[in-house]
């Protein structure tokens, strides 16, 4: 991670022409929002003095106590690669602090570091490296977004088949002048889906990165004259969209999940950490999968996870282990891009810390396909399913009291009113398959 001072940043800022700035941060759903000032209110926003409507915020606070701070963090300073030459656009992504001068507990970014403390507490280093996908859809005449596409193109396919390549390459180009490591980049299963990959990095770091990803991604693709959707199932009867974490933990600067005398690879502290994750996914779920249309993604018949089991090889399970020796990791393949990246990444962390610290064994893995396991199978196994919709994510997670260790009670209980006004809101829709399939028939 960059290390700027207060003085490198008010340096840079006049070396690169910078007039505008973005004070980012992020609210409990996981959308980006900033205030934005002219360079001529730099010093004010160092000096922490810039405040924010705190109820305005979904999930922030109260009409008694609106009032929130924003400090930003040096090391986030990026010039914006696709505003002017001349005046140009810069971010800093800040944490929220109370009028007090206290860390906002219900900010995403202070609860996963909080986790991340802990984590060092007991010696470790969480390194994550995602795999986002999203779509890339047609606007109409207006400028508004569809589902419309012309292409048809699948799995690494190449134009001009895949006839996103162009924006693609952008985005990719763009990234990396904003200091990523774009590691890969490809055309999807489904037509119209899209994957970039970016070098993993410590826990806090990758969630920013993953919040600019996004908004990166939605930038150059709306140059393209297109929509980036990072919705997870945008159309029906194709792939959705998913975000698996990759997950390893350091110590002393080595990979603590390692262990080559092990018939898998892996370390005591490793199954552990799989332990710990399999005992509370069914409750992290709402955090990896957080919309009503979530659950169309997690669905039989497609790549998604459905069933919470693991596996050292075979890539059908929620878990599988990836790479060998010192390059061995976790890879969670149940979370969706529309997931918060401060929650999840701290919900995974503090799951697999608490393997760690009470010794949790996984279930039995498999090696199997899921696909081919029958039914009896499934139930001599144990196998159980995840949440199949919000609702019933929403009960697991409210039947866990360890989530609210994770969120801490502002962010939990904001979050469980968020989500089930959505879910309310859901059900008292009248949908189009039901106009299609009862309206002439009854």
């Amino acid at each position: 991670m960059k290390k700027y001072t207060r003085e490198d940043v008010i340096r840079m800022c006049e070396e690169q022409d910078v007039e505008f700035i973005r004070l980012q941060f992020t609210d409990i759903l996981g959308n980006f929002k900033n205030i934005a000032i002219t360079v001529s209110q730099l010093e004010k926003a160092l000096n922490n003095k810039f405040m924010f409507d705190g109820a305005s915020i979904e999930g922030f606070t109260k009409d008694r106590e609106p009032d929130l701070y924003l400090y930003p963090d040096y090391s986030t300073l990026e010039v914006f690669p696709w505003r002017p030459q001349q005046g140009k656009v810069a971010r800093l992504i800040c944490d929220v602090y109370t009028p007090e001068g206290e860390p906002f507990t219900g900010d995403p970014r202070y609860i996963l570091k909080k986790a991340v403390k802990e984590a060092e507490e007991m010696g470790y280093t969480l390194n994550v490296g995602p795999e986002c996908e999203f779509f890339l859809f047609h606007t109409d005449e207006i400028g508004n977004p569809t589902t419309l596409t012309h292409e048809q193109a699948g799995y690494f396919d190449v134009g001009p088949v895949d006839l996103g390549e162009n924006a693609r390459r952008d985005m990719v180009l763009t990234l990396e002048d904003m200091g990523f490591v774009i590691e890969s980049s490809h055309h999807e299963a489904a037509p119209a889906q899209h994957e970039i990959d970016f070098r993993y990095d410590d826990a806090l770091k990758t969630a920013d990165n993953i919040m600019t990803f996004k908004l990166a991604v939605k930038t150059i693709a709306k140059r393209h004259g297109l929509h980036a959707t990072f919705m997870p199932k945008p159309k029906a009867g194709c792939d959705g969209s998913g975000m698996h974490l990759n997950l390893n933990l350091m110590k002393d600067g080595k990979n603590i999940f390692a262990d080559e005398k092990d018939e898998n690879g892996l370390s005591k502290e490793a199954y552990y950490f799989i332990g710990g994750l399999m005992e509370h996914m069914k409750a992290m779920t709402v955090i990896f999968n957080p919309l009503v249309n979530s659950y169309k993604r997690l669905v039989p018949g497609y790549e998604a996870p459905v069933y919470t089991t693991w596996s050292s090889k075979n890539r059908s399970h929620l878990i599988r282990v990836v790479g060998t020796g010192e390059n061995i990791r976790v890879e969670l393949r149940s979370p969706d891009p529309a997931a918060n990246p401060y929650f999840a990444v701290a919900a995974a962390l503090m799951a697999g810390l608490d393997g760690i610290r009470h010794k949790t064994e996984p279930p039995k893995s498999l090696e199997c396909s899921i696909c081919e396991m029958t039914e009896d199978e499934k139930r001599e196994g144990n196998v159980s399913a995840l949440p199949d919709n919000l609702s019933k994510a929403l009960e697991a997670f409210e039947g866990d009291p360890f989530m609210k260790d994770i969120l801490g009670e502002h962010a939990y209980a904001r979050y469980i009113e968020c989500k089930s006004r959505e879910w309310n809101e859901y059900k008292a829709q009248v949908t189009e398959w039901e106009v299609d399939r009862y309206l002439y028939r009854y």
